[in-house]
């Protein structure tokens, strides 16, 4: 099969290597079938604004990276207000911006409102690159502050109340205002808005639905741990499974998935978001005060598959979701699918073995303990890897050196 690209992928370097690292990430990339990742401009120290921490980037990078890596750049208040600092940075190479409309959680990547959105866009046209939008506004109800009382810090549901829906309503409600001018014609035409890691299936899908049949620039994506758990089954103190947004209930994922096999969820990705033990505080079990991140990278293939076949989801669905469409929305004009004059990124593999996700499994993954995926038993086996024809995984082992290309935008 093609091998999968995960256009979400947070690898921490440099700066934060003890969270992830080029080469752990990358070869639990290779591992799991997946054969491209783009990388997100946070969690690293500094994050990737400019020319220059780009550089910084590519720099950490070098002689690490087992499979393809392209690198998306930030927009934040300080880069949308000037004009030169982004386009340096477009210019170097990045696949595109992302930006948050809620606190990140790191210091030096503040969020983005609808204003800076604009402006960010305006300056995409020109290179026609998307913007990838972290959408949530905050929204503060005295209702969802009483149901936090209730199950005290370790209870899941109290983290969950924190992050209704609203806050992705009111985010994609925003960014809808706004995509109208990336239709042909537009003042935006060239523009494009990628909504990342979509966890509400209602009222946030329908905005972008909607958008969508008016002729709007605009795709979203969601993310396996979205598909494989929900809130009813998340044990009380686990903060392996925090991130925001957060996991929603039962008939949410069933909609979801839904939309996925619909085709109105446009790809799948990772959000791989690694931190240290620590800060994850799994003795204190802690959802309000725990670092939020799915620690995934290496199980795209086989959670999707495990949790998708018995959903009607097929072989060939599966490569679109994660080789074809992501290829195309990253602008990975030679990659996403086995045809002449592409690379030879391929995974071999095979869906009917099964296996646990067990202290015996080879998890190349630089903190294994941390994925909410361990303990599972999955299916869909990855035997090998090649990416641009180099056999980059064995049956367990990896090439004896790194041959990971990095994927700058022209």
């Amino acid at each position: 099969m093609p091998g999968l690209i995960d256009v979400h992928v947070h690898l921490d370097e440099p700066g934060r290597t003890a969270w992830e690292g080029f080469d752990t990430g990358t070869r639990a990339a290779a591992a799991g079938g997946v054969t491209t990742v783009v990388d997100m401009p946070l969690n690293n120290h500094p994050t990737t604004v400019s020319r220059e921490t780009l550089k910084l980037k590519l720099e950490a990078a070098e002689n690490k990276i087992y499979v393809d890596v392209g690198f998306w750049g930030g927009l934040i208040p300080e880069n949308a207000h000037n004009t030169s600092i982004l386009e340096g940075l477009l210019s170097a190479g990045v696949l595109g911006l992302k930006s948050f409309m809620c606190p990140s959680g790191i210091s030096d990547f503040p969020l983005t409102t609808i204003h800076h959105i604009k402006e960010g866009l305006s300056v995409l046209a020109k290179y026609r690159r998307p913007l990838l939008v972290h959408s949530e506004i905050q929204q503060h109800s005295k209702k969802h502050l009483e149901l936090n009382d209730k199950g005290g810090p370790r209870a899941y549901l109290t983290y969950l109340h924190t992050r209704p829906p609203s806050w992705e309503e009111a985010a994609i409600k925003e960014l809808v205002g706004v995509t109208k001018d990336t239709r042909k014609g537009g003042p935006l035409e060239g523009a494009h808005v990628h909504v990342v890691h979509l966890s509400d299936s209602s009222a946030s899908l329908d905005l972008i639905k909607e958008a969508k049949r008016r002729g709007d620039s605009i795709s979203v994506e969601t993310c396996p741990h979205y598909l494989a758990f929900s809130s009813e089954e998340i044990p009380n103190g686990d903060t392996r499974f925090k991130c925001s947004p957060p996991i929603r209930d039962a008939y949410n994922r069933e909609k979801l998935w839904e939309a996925v096999l619909e085709g109105h969820i446009d790809l799948l990705s990772s959000d791989h978001s690694p931190t240290v033990p620590q800060l994850k505080l799994l003795e204190e079990g802690d959802f309000l005060k725990a670092w939020g991140g799915v620690t995934s990278l290496q199980f795209d293939l086989p959670v999707t598959w495990s949790y998708g076949k018995k959903h009607g989801l097929t072989l060939e669905q599966l490569s679109l979701l994660w080789s074809k469409k992501p290829a195309t929305f990253a602008g990975l004009e030679s990659k996403g699918a086995i045809a002449v004059g592409n690379h030879a990124d391929i995974v071999v593999w095979k869906p009917e073995v099964e296996f646990d996700l067990n202290e015996d499994y080879p998890v190349f993954l630089k903190h294994p303990s941390l994925s909410a995926y361990m303990g599972r038993r999955l299916s869909g086996k990855v035997l090998e890897t090649f990416v641009r024809g180099n056999l980059v995984f064995k049956k367990g082992k990896h090439a004896p050196s790194a041959c990971g290309v990095p994927i700058l935008a022209k």
